[in-house]
């Protein structure tokens, strides 16, 4: 049997009205009497009608409601950002659509494409790991789609931006291990094309130059699909484990990346931080329940998840068109356990 919801029609067939005094009763017409107006309400309430949100947003020229293209639900970091995102939301009276790309460009292209469809108020976006091509995006924005760009961003698009301080958060961490007598510090991490990528391991070279310790290609390994695909990461910790000089200490850029290298070092029967010392990236509270509790770079994901909607907000209800944008860069705090620290 087909759902059907309740219509304008079914109140007035329930009380013998005309659908024209039903609506107006719902409206809260001067035309309709208060009697009449509280038995339509009962009436309605009785049968649970809701009105039409796509009736609504044609009338309106608004859907009430915000498009979100991430890549991975599954992902703390993420899924914590989709709270922030609700929190300001629906407090506002906006609902939130979320879609995920899988980190693939086609997905994301059809994610948009679909939301765009679907008459969303605007869009907040991170770009996948196969993104280069900003067309769809483009064609968007300069038609007058609110976009703010959050997490993985690029400065082709001229809006709001909503990141954290990559640079800082994996300079701290280099520092950290380097204070800690490590010397022989690699990095594993996601896609070159990556905004955060470029920034996380920018901060890994210039903490390694500040304290007078030579960089080596051959310990930085990239993950094209940023550890969501397992073997790309026991791939990338074969070939530092396989070095000549093999390092004491790793830092990873994800969370994806964090547990899949602790993973291929379990299977290797290695020892943390005895046999290589670690840092990662991760939003997960269990990281503290980790045989030895891991140190990690905790991203201020919920508060990513406000800014970027308060900011898309502004967007779609400035009566003016906005011209001026801001790019907000919220700083990461370094968790300290003693998978980075020498016994």
């Amino acid at each position: 049997m087909k759902f059907e919801a309740v219509t304008i029609k079914d109140i007035a067939k329930a009380l013998g009205l005309s659908t024209s005094t039903v609506s107006r009763a719902l409206r809260d017409s001067y035309e309709i009497s208060a009697e009449t107006k509280q038995l339509v309400l009962e009436c309605a309430e009785k049968l649970n009608y809701k009105p039409n949100p796509i009736a609504l947003s044609l009338k309106e020229k608004r859907s009430r409601s915000i498009g979100v293209v991430i890549c991975e639900i599954a992902n703390n970091f993420f899924s914590q950002i989709i709270n922030g995102i609700e929190s300001i939301a629906y407090d506002k009276g906006y609902n939130v659509i979320v879609a995920q790309s899988r980190e693939s460009y086609e997905r994301e292209v059809i994610d948009l494409q679909f939301l765009a469809s679907r008459s969303v108020d605007g869009l907040i976006i991170s770009l996948s790991t196969e993104t280069t091509d900003l067309t769809h995006i483009k064609a968007l924005h300069d038609r007058g789609m609110p976009i703010v760009l959050i997490d993985r961003i690029n400065d082709e698009i001229d809006t709001h931006k909503v990141i954290v301080d990559n640079y800082k958060g994996v300079y701290d961490a280099t520092e950290h291990l380097i204070k800690n007598g490590f010397k022989r510090i690699a990095a594993i991490a996601g896609s070159e094309f990556l905004s955060i990528t470029n920034e996380r391991l920018a901060g890994y070279h210039d903490a390694l130059k500040a304290n007078n310790l030579s960089f080596s290609k051959e310990y930085v390994q990239h993950c094209f699909y940023g550890g969501m695909i397992f073997s790309e990461v026991e791939e990338a910790m074969n070939k530092l484990l396989t070095l000549k000089q093999r390092p004491d200490a790793l830092i990873t850029t994800s969370d994806k990346l964090t547990t899949g290298c602790l993973k291929t070092m379990k299977r290797r029967g290695l020892h943390v931080p005895k046999d290589m010392a670690i840092i990662g990236f991760s939003n997960s509270d269990i990281m503290e329940l980790f045989d030895p509790p891991l140190t990690y770079i905790r991203q201020p994901a919920e508060e990513m998840g406000r800014d970027a909607t308060e900011l898309l907000l502004q967007l779609i209800e400035s009566k003016r068109p906005i011209t001026e944008f801001e790019k907000r860069v919220l700083s990461p705090q370094l968790i300290i356990g003693s998978s980075s620290i020498k016994h």
